[in-house]
């Protein structure tokens, strides 16, 4: 007697969580050839809403920690990834129908880019910052500080590189994230979010939501809470109308980007989504 298969239903990361969509929706996720391969959860505005209220309620607390510290908890991530490595080539080779060799590759991308970014943590700033020359016995020193909640619109034709590439930099600075995974490819996306359960980052930093980019970016754009959105996958969108609506509520926008090289590790990655601070300070006259 031949055993069944028992396809698995992956779920959305929320605060820390693997809910189920709040509207109960699910679709599938096909192979490259067209077969069966897993349901996925359908987010809808109110679970886009809920990553928004666990990503504020944990900014704080991540963009307080020390650098050192945040580099430490990315670095982690990495090696997570690493430990179940052969795990995303089975799903990457599945779902995008790639060759063994070309999944391991994005695999092995998405984990140096991790540990790239993990090294610019406790360092960047004193890259992105400044001690200012000013006239009069003073100090004037600008520091780049996180931004707050980002919203980020994946790559939609990248299963983990591009998620990754997207997720990274706005963490580095301290930002807490509410990511649309791809449509297409979610099932790297869920499972990372395994790996960042296991890892040592705070519940509610990072937030993944499966679904439809369409249906959600529209009511991330707009969201009051929202400081900043990156529309890096958002090409095939109405991505001018998305900028618009972030515009109402003054987010910093990086717009789409298309090709290989969309989303490519950088130091402007991680201080689009930075504000810089400036502070006075009197000189001793002695």
């Amino acid at each position: 007697m031949s055993r069944l298969a028992v396809p698995k239903t992956y779920k959305l990361f929320i605060g820390g969580a693997f809910p189920r969509s709040e509207s109960g929706r699910t679709y599938e996720v096909l192979k490259a050839d067209g077969a069966f391969l897993a349901n996925a959860a359908k987010a809808s505005r109110k679970d886009a809403r809920d990553a928004v209220v666990a990503a504020r309620g944990a900014v704080a607390g991540w963009a307080g920690a020390t650098a050192y510290n945040r580099g430490q908890v990315l670095y982690r991530i990495a090696e997570l990834l690493e430990g179940r490595r052969a795990q995303f080539i089975a799903e990457i080779e599945d779902a995008e129908g790639a060759t063994r060799a070309l999944a391991a590759a994005q695999v092995d991308e998405a984990i140096d880019r991790w540990v790239w970014y993990a090294g610019w943590a406790d360092k960047f700033a004193q890259v992105a910052g400044n001690a200012n020359p000013v006239a009069g016995p003073y100090f004037n020193i600008s520091v780049p500080e996180p931004t707050g909640v980002v919203a980020v619109v994946a790559p939609q034709d990248s299963s983990l590189v591009g998620l990754v590439s997207a997720v990274a930099p706005a963490l580095v600075a301290g930002n807490a994230v509410v990511v649309v995974a791809s449509e297409r490819y979610p099932l790297s996306a869920i499972s990372l979010a395994e790996v960042l359960a296991t890892s040592d980052v705070p519940k509610g930093v990072v937030n993944i939501l499966t679904g439809s980019p369409a249906e959600i970016a529209p009511w991330l754009a707009s969201h009051a809470d929202v400081n900043a959105i990156d529309l890096v996958g958002a090409a095939d969108l109405d991505w001018i109308d998305l900028e618009i609506a972030a515009a109402d509520t003054l987010k910093r926008v990086l717009r789409p980007e298309q090709g290989p090289d969309a989303a490519a590790p950088t130091l402007d990655r991680i201080s689009a989504f930075t504000e810089t601070k400036t502070v006075w300070h009197t000189k001793s006259l002695r």
